[in-house]
């Protein structure tokens, strides 16, 4: 299973980049944070992030959607990946909308110290190379849309951005930068870049 990471500030277009990718066949995994905010918020919890425990919900969401993705051996919820010609690749592709690295990183940024859930998830991911090591790292847009679940400014975003950037290139992972561009040419690129990582790979593996 090759599971690949989107990451970067709030605001700066993944999602939409997913749902393109979503499109085109590929398997997509939503953010954990978005919808622990959104259950909490219904609940009557207006800022949810205030809760030290808003952390550990996070990641055992995270866990939990990881593992169904693949627990049982079956691809839940998901199409193979798909080339730019529309050829299926050899192996199952999986992108995420953000990871438990990600949850480090907002974690430092509310100044929570990482919790025994988070860094038990983490080791895990680490050591059992659950995520590629390549990540998509989605750079901003130069503004931020308000949301109910995001009420962050646009420089405190980038602030987010670069504690992203330290703790994803800390843990060892190489991060492929995605710039400013339409949905759809973001999501060529990436999806260009993964067919060539795919196919390299394939040609080593019958050498």
């Amino acid at each position: 299973m090759q599971r690949y990471i989107l990451t970067g500030a709030p605001g700066a277009g993944k999602t939409s980049i997913l749902r393109i990718l979503a499109e085109h066949g590929y398997s997509v995994v939503a953010e954990a944070a978005t919808d622990v905010i959104s259950a909490e918020q219904a609940r009557g919890v207006t800022e949810p992030w205030q809760d030290p425990e808003f952390i550990d919900k996070i990641i055992e969401l995270q866990r939990s959607r990881q593992l169904d993705q693949s627990g049982d051996g079956q691809h839940r919820g998901g199409l193979r990946g798909s080339s730019p010609s529309g050829q299926h690749s050899a192996g199952l592709i999986e992108f995420y909308d953000r990871s438990p690295v990600c949850t480090l990183a907002l974690a430092r940024y509310a100044g929570y110290e990482p919790s025994t859930a988070l860094s038990a998830e983490l080791d895990r991911i680490i050591e059992q190379g659950i995520y590629r090591r390549q990540v998509f790292f989605i750079r901003p847009i130069g503004f931020i849309e308000p949301t109910a679940a995001r009420r962050i400014s646009y420089q405190d975003s980038l602030r987010f951005e670069q504690i992203h950037e330290a703790e994803y290139t800390r843990l060892g992972f190489e991060l492929i930068d995605i710039g400013p561009g339409t949905p759809q040419a973001r999501a060529a690129l990436i999806g260009a870049e993964v067919w060539q990582v795919s196919s390299a790979e394939q040609s080593l593996g019958t050498e």
